[in-house]
């Protein structure tokens, strides 16, 4: 009920609509890492990024995401580091591809005007968030008038905070997201399949052919025979170039200081806890003493059903006499005592009808004095004792928009109780189906009746004091004082290396660190070592880092800049391709002069083997793997009855002549139906597709480092 009505008031719509249109804008945008040299000058001191020569201000950059990860938290979504850097991500994809586009739609003279916008929030297709809030209940159609009042409504609170995402998150996404459909749909009607083309794919892909071939794998040669020196992997890469881009990054080697807490700070917790055991189960003011010994978990003044209790030792604590405590017990990371507070049945779901006579008020308009509403809620509960119908009292009187169209009508379960004005909650979880009673609640005036009750169950009150094992002051100076002495005796690479190899501290890599990163795999957060990271030069060593419970000690042990991958970062990627190249040579020297396909055998030392069911649409040669090259020899006229040259396949080296090219019957072509699916998947790549390649194209230059 409350709960329902507060979020109807602020908006809950907008909260979910924005949190979709950004999640569909997460999802259409890949991670964009840009690249550039030019840096801050010139006075540029609020420039967080240029994307074709325009700027990006920090300032608003800041706010975009702020009102991003405000709704996200709205929403209900936990905020760490790792959501909070990929809403940073989110907001700088938004802003190039917002940036690359704009010329596009100028160019192309695409527009979303007023009259457009009026019709997408409020037309036959609006959007999903406001067609599920405002779809009328008895009719199933969307009220369109309603969502125009709610709208109008929230314009005029100029100091709402929803009111400005409105105008600036909710509005522009929805004009974004049109122009874009639009764009992607200019794109798309371009597409064309022409009937000569489908007529050759379909003749290749029916097409068969029977071979015989000689293949000389590359594991024939050993790979310790054959190197690949790092000249030979530069001249690849310069030849690749696209396939080797090098985004900033930074290598750290790094020594960890454990800073967690320690059996004995477990035990002296432990001690602790036990010690105040007694005036925890004797205590008159439960809330109070939690409060007052710094409990991580609140008083909750209810009950939860047996079946929901989910805590370690649930079975111990359920046997509990009323005011008997259980404990010290584990409970993750926390040192737990339970006092049992009481016990009743009550049932997990509810089923009511309210009327509220609202004395809270809201912006639009004030609530009704205490007695007034006090007045009409008894006047309203006696007029339906008399014979009144419920659900038109319901529509005539009551302030709760939630349910006044429905009824009263609300379905609770218990896990709700929490959320609802706790008087509210009592009468109808603790009272009895049929009972009809006038509730007072923050929010104002209730008369309530209970429909219907349940799955009743044992139920359980259970105060708990719960807390953190932390790490005491002498554990905490111990780790502080090892990583200050390391790092004060290992101010260059070759004493870091040393020093660690002296105490036997484990080195720990991390590797290609980019200049915005809020986490370092195996370190959580750690964005202020990052910074450090990237103010510092190749070797040097930093102070102590504090990062949670633990110091960290690191030093610099590469720098890549932006441009294309070292030999040595290339190796991985490129050696095993150049090595069996120089294989291939071998093998072609050793075959290339042979005749024939049994003089071929013969300088390889392998048998003809056959082929027979090569498909010319598949990529596959059964037992052999992957091999595009011997597919397309094999249906090479050239070849008919004639040897091949040597083939450098992906396996080995092959020698190939076909036998036989034949054609399955394909009867039951549908030319038409061929032509729709080929042009069905052009046109719903063509939209990201070309976005892709405005992003590839575009100068980038990313500040944000020097900012976040």
């Amino acid at each position: 009920m409350s709960i329902i009505q507060q979020i109807r008031d602020k908006a809950g719509w907008l909260v979910v609509g924005i949190i979709a249109l950004s999640l569909v804008g997460f999802l259409l945008m890949d991670a964009f890492v840009g690249g550039g040299g030019r840096g801050i000058s010139g006075g540029q001191t609020s420039t967080v990024g240029i994307v074709n020569g325009k700027d990006i201000d920090y300032v608003d950059f800041e706010k975009r995401r702020k009102q991003v990860e405000d709704q996200y938290r709205s929403g209900g979504y936990p905020i760490n580091e790792m959501m909070q850097q990929n809403i940073q991500d989110q907001v700088w994809n938004q802003y190039i591809e917002e940036n690359v586009l704009e010329e596009e739609y100028k160019e192309l003279g695409l527009e979303v005007g007023a009259k457009e916008l009026n019709d997408i929030l409020f037309g036959k297709n609006p959007p999903q968030d406001l067609k599920q809030q405002f779809t009328n209940q008895q009719t199933g159609e969307y009220d369109a008038n309603a969502a125009k009042s709610a709208i109008a409504e929230l314009r005029k609170q100029k100091t709402n905070p929803m009111a400005e995402q409105f105008e600036n998150l909710y509005l522009p996404a929805l004009i974004n997201t049109r122009l874009r459909e639009k764009y992607s749909a200019l794109l798309a009607n371009t597409a064309y399949v022409p009937k000569w083309m489908l007529e050759k794919l379909n003749a290749d892909n029916s097409a068969l052919a029977s071979i015989s071939y000689v293949n000389v794998p590359y594991s024939t040669i050993s790979d310790s025979a054959v190197k690949v020196s790092d000249e030979e992997i530069l001249s690849y890469i310069n030849k690749n170039k696209d396939d080797f881009k090098q985004v900033e990054n930074r290598s750290i080697a790094y020594v960890v200081f454990d800073a967690a807490a320690t059996k004995n700070d477990s035990m002296v917790l432990y001690n602790q806890l036990n010690q105040l055991k007694p005036e925890f189960a004797t205590t008159d003011n439960v809330p109070a003493f939690l409060v007052q010994n710094g409990s991580e978990v609140n008083y909750f003044d209810g009950y939860v059903l047996s079946s929901k209790l989910q805590v370690p030792n649930a079975d111990s604590i359920r046997a509990l006499p009323d005011g008997a405590v259980f404990g010290p017990y584990l409970d993750n990371s926390n040192y737990v005592l339970a006092r049992m507070m009481g016990k009743r049945n009550m049932p997990d779901s509810v089923k009511l009808r309210h009327i509220l006579v609202n004395t809270q008020g809201n912006q639009q308009q004030a609530g009704l004095p205490d007695s007034t509403a006090k007045a009409r809620i008894d006047s309203i509960a006696n007029a339906i004792k008399g014979g009144a119908d419920f659900t038109l009292m319901c529509l005539k009187y009551s302030e709760d928009p939630g349910s006044k169209d429905k009824g009263g009508e609300y379905d609770f379960s218990s896990d709700q109780f929490g959320n609802l004005a706790r008087e509210f909650a009592e009468a109808v979880f603790y009272g009895a189906t049929g009972d009809k009673k006038v509730v007072k609640t923050t929010f104002g005036y209730h008369y309530i009746e209970v429909l219907s009750q349940k799955n009743f169950g044992p139920a359980y009150q259970v105060a708990y004091l719960s807390k953190p094992i932390t790490a005491s002051q002498e554990t905490q100076n111990t780790a502080s004082g090892k990583a200050n002495q390391f790092a004060g005796e290992s101010r260059n690479a070759k004493a870091f290396d040393a020093n660690a190899a002296k105490y036997k501290y484990n080195k720990l890599l991390g590797n290609e660190i980019k200049p915005i990163d809020n986490m370092i795999p195996g370190l959580g957060s750690s964005r202020q070592l990052v910074r450090w990271i990237y103010e510092a030069e190749q070797g040097q060593v930093s102070d102590a880092h504090e990062l949670g419970d633990k110091y960290v000690v690191a030093m610099i042990t590469e720098i890549n800049k932006v441009g294309t991958l070292s030999a040595a970062k290339a190796r991985p990627q490129v050696e095993f391709t150049l090595r069996n190249k120089k294989k291939a040579e071998q093998v072609i020297k050793k075959t290339g002069s042979a005749k024939t396909m049994e003089a071929a055998a013969s300088a390889a030392g392998m048998p003809i083997q056959k082929a027979d069911t090569i498909s010319f649409s598949s990529p596959v040669i059964p037992n052999l793997g992957q091999e595009a090259k011997v597919i397309g020899a094999s249906f090479n006229k050239q070849f008919k009855g004639k040897m091949s040259p040597p083939i450098a396949g992906n396996g080995g080296v092959f020698i190939i002549r076909t036998d036989n090219v034949s054609a399955r019957p394909n009867e039951n072509t549908n030319l038409e139906q061929q032509r729709n699916g080929i042009l069905m998947q052009i046109k719903a790549m063509s939209g990201t597709r070309s976005v892709d390649a405005l992003k590839k194209a575009a100068e980038v230059d990313d500040f944000r480092a020097k900012f976040l």
